[in-house]
């Protein structure tokens, strides 16, 4: 019977790597719990409970572990690299009227300033933060050319 036990795990373990949750992983481990018990009893009633109890304890008493190993409090980029860099304002930024665009390095980024005054074009700002796909910026030094 420890055979069938060890199908059924293995059966488990790759539904686990088929699915995004942290849920099937325990059946899988219950199974091993059951193929254990064959070694010692062939009664598949006492092999099937051993399953269902391990399967289930282990599920509610790891519930918190598994969230917090899944938990995605917001993907992380590389976009948040830039804040504190430097960037030059290419297109007037009027947060009233959400127009802007700023360019950091080789990137262009839209943005909008920290509070409502308007930055003109050619002004050095500060990235502050991001804020969806814009960067919130502060003005370093106005330099406006026309």
């Amino acid at each position: 019977m420890w055979q069938i036990w060890l199908i059924i795990s293995g059966m488990f373990f790759i539904l686990e790597m088929i699915t995004v949750g942290f849920l099937v992983f325990w059946f899988a481990i219950g199974s091993l719990f059951a193929m254990i018990t064959s070694f010692f009893t062939t009664n598949i009633i006492i092999q099937t409970t051993v399953f269902l109890i391990t399967s289930t304890l282990l599920l509610f008493l790891t519930k918190s572990f598994a969230g917090k190993m899944s938990r995605k409090d917001g993907i992380k980029t590389n976009a948040y690299s830039i804040i504190g860099k430097t960037g030059l304002v290419t297109i007037e930024i009027n947060s009233k009227k959400g127009i802007g665009q700023v360019k950091i390095g080789s990137e262009t980024w839209s943005a909008k300033g920290i509070s409502d005054e308007i930055i003109p074009v050619g002004s050095e700002v500060e990235i502050a933060e991001i804020s969806g796909v814009k960067v919130v910026v502060k003005p370093l030094l106005i330099t406006a050319t026309k």
